[in-house]
Formats: structure tokens, C-alpha cells, sequence
């Protein structure tokens, strides 16, 4: 049996499917112990944002081809666009489950609104959700208290300003607990790493004439993480990007093949995957201030 499919298009849409009241038009604070209805086997088009604190394992959501059952503790984000299957055992009618659910219209014209694309964790998958300490989910909880008291008090001039301001500071807060599991998971984030150089370097050795440039996604897949939380791993523990490595890991190759063969530019080129030699050329010099073809002749002048 098919899932039901809903574009998740309005705060409305959101409390409706769980038979929950409306108080704002923009901006919700849920919780689904409150839920009249239940939600099972359905897929969501999210055109909201939303943060979830999940309290119990009782349901899994898979994104993509992979699923994630929640643990006790974790924060979830979505943001408009991502397409999310919930499933749910039935076995509570309302799951533990608390959260944010906001309209990007509420945030337009705002500093948040100029900030939101910089919170890279609502493009994480739900496999790295975020686990909160005691301490983290009581602060959680505190800034959705104040959201909502700001939700339950009569609309002003300042109404939209101050909901703005306090969603900001709890993603702000998310954004410090993340980076706390980062440090927290140093040891697990350190073999990723090796593992991540030592396919770059494979990738590499012999000849492959269909070979292809490897990007962020390719060695994210391989790492069973999402593009986007790989490279926030990535940049954490080295300091560098991925995309920054994986170029110049390129380079290196390419200086070595133009000191040592007698191949030309475009063989190179082609060699390491670029499409085009033109493209190569320019990567090359953007990051040696010179064309491949200058470094090959001030190395036979050395």
C-alpha cells in the first residue's frame, strides 16, 4: 500500500493532519501528546521549516533510501524541499514527540532570514540527528516556552520581530550542540577522515579511461552520511573543506604526472577525470597562480 503523499505547504496543513488548533497562522509549537488524529505511512513535502525533539522511539522516518529509528533525546530538522516518509507502529496514537514548525513568509525581512541558509543541519539526513544532554534538551524546551508565549500573546508591531528573534537563538543553540557532538564524537569522526584521504588516494591509482571527478556526494555516499553533514564533519576535524581536499589532492596528482611523464596537458586532463582540459587548466592555475604547461617548463629548468 502506497503512502498518502501531502505537501506540507502551510502551518495549517501541519496542525490539520494531526488535529491540532491553529493559533497563528506562520508559526506552531506542537505537541503531538495533544494529537487527535493519527499519522501513518505518509509522505511529506515539506514546504516549512520544522524541529523535532523526539521523546520515544515509537516511529522511524526514512529520507531517500535510508531510514532512521529515533532514539531518545534527538532533534531532527527539515527545511522546505525535502520530501520525508513518517511511519508509525501504531502503537501511540500521540508519539512524544515536541517541536517548532514555521513558515518561511513568518522570517522574510528578518536577520534570521539572511542567516537561515548558513544552519547547514536542516540539510543533514535523519541518520545524524542531533543527541541532546539533559542540560541541552531543558535549554530546548525553555526557548520553546518563550516561543510560544510570544505565539499566545495578542498580535502587535513587535509580534513578528520577536518570534523571529527567539526561533533564531534556539537554531543558534542547535548550531552550538552540534558542534559539541562534533567534538564529542572525535574519535569516530577521526576514522572518516582516514578513510575519506585513503579513497582519494585510491581513486586515483591506474589508469581509468571512464573515469569521472569525484565530488563531495561521491565520498559522502561512502561514508553512509549526507553531503551536507559530511562536509561540516570534514571542515570540524581538518579545517579544510572537502572539495577543498579533494582539489588539492588533484593537484598534487597533476604536478606529479606533469614532472615526471611526458603526456600532454589535455592527456592529463583527461586522465584525472575532467571533462574538458580548458576546465583543468583553470583549476591548476587558480591554485598555483600558473598554467600547467608554466609549471612543467620551470620544473625542466630546475
Amino acid at each position: 500500500m502506497e503512502n498518502r503523499y501531502i505537501n506540507l505547504d502551510s502551518i495549517d496543513t501541519y496542525n490539520k493532519l494531526y488535529g491540532l488548533p491553529t493559533h497563528h497562522p506562520l508559526v506552531a509549537v506542537v505537541d503531538l501528546k495533544d494529537a487527535t488524529k493519527e499519522v501513518n505511512d505518509v509522505t511529506i513535502n515539506y514546504g516549512v521549516y520544522a524541529l523535532f525533539l523526539k521523546n520515544n522511539a515509537s516511529c522511524s522516518v526514512r529520507y531517500g533510501r535510508r531510514s532512521y529509528d529515533y532514539q531518545e533525546g534527538t532533534v531532527v530538522s527539515f527545511s522546505p524541499g525535502q520530501v520525508i516518509e513518517v511511519n508509525n507502529p501504531g502503537h501511540h496514537i500521540a508519539p512524544d514527540v515536541i517541536g517548532l514548525v514555521f513558515h518561511p513568509d513568518l522570517i522574510y525581512g528578518t536577520p534570521l532570514a539572511e542567516k537561515i541558509n548558513s544552519f547547514s543541519f536542516f540539510d543533514y539526513s535523519e541518520m545524524e540527528a542531533l543527541h541532546l544532554s539533559d542540560d541541552e534538551r531543558g535549554r530546548f524546551l525553555s526557548c520553546l516556552g518563550l516561543i510560544r508565549q510570544e505565539i499566545e500573546h495578542p498580535v502587535d508591531n513587535h509580534s513578528a520581530t520577536l518570534l523571529s528573534a527567539n526561533i533564531q537563538v534556539l537554531i543558534e543553540y542547535l548550531h552550538r550542540f552540534y558542534d559539541r557532538q562534533f567534538i564529542t564524537r572525535h574519535k569516530v569522526n577521526s576514522e572518516i577522515i582516514s578513510n575519506f584521504q585513503r579513497q582519494l588516494k585510491q581513486y586515483f591509482i591506474g589508469e581509468q579511461p571512464d573515469r569521472r571527478l569525484p565530488n563531495v556526494a561521491y565520498f559522502a555516499e561512502r561514508a553512509n552520511l549526507s553531503a551536507g553533514y559530511f562536509s561540516d564533519l570534514v571542515r570540524k576535524e581538518t579545517g579544510k573543506s572537502p572539495k577543498d581536499i579533494i582539489s588539492l589532492h588533484l593537484l598534487s596528482v597533476a604536478k606529479h604526472r606533469l614532472a615526471t611523464g611526458n603526456e600532454d596537458v589535455s592527456e592529463i586532463a583527461y586522465a584525472l577525470g575532467f571533462e574538458y582540459p580548458a576546465h583543468f587548466t583553470r583549476m591548476f592555475k587558480r591554485l598555483t597562480g600558473q598554467s600547467p604547461t608554466q609549471y612543467r617548463q620551470q620544473i625542466a629548468m630546475n
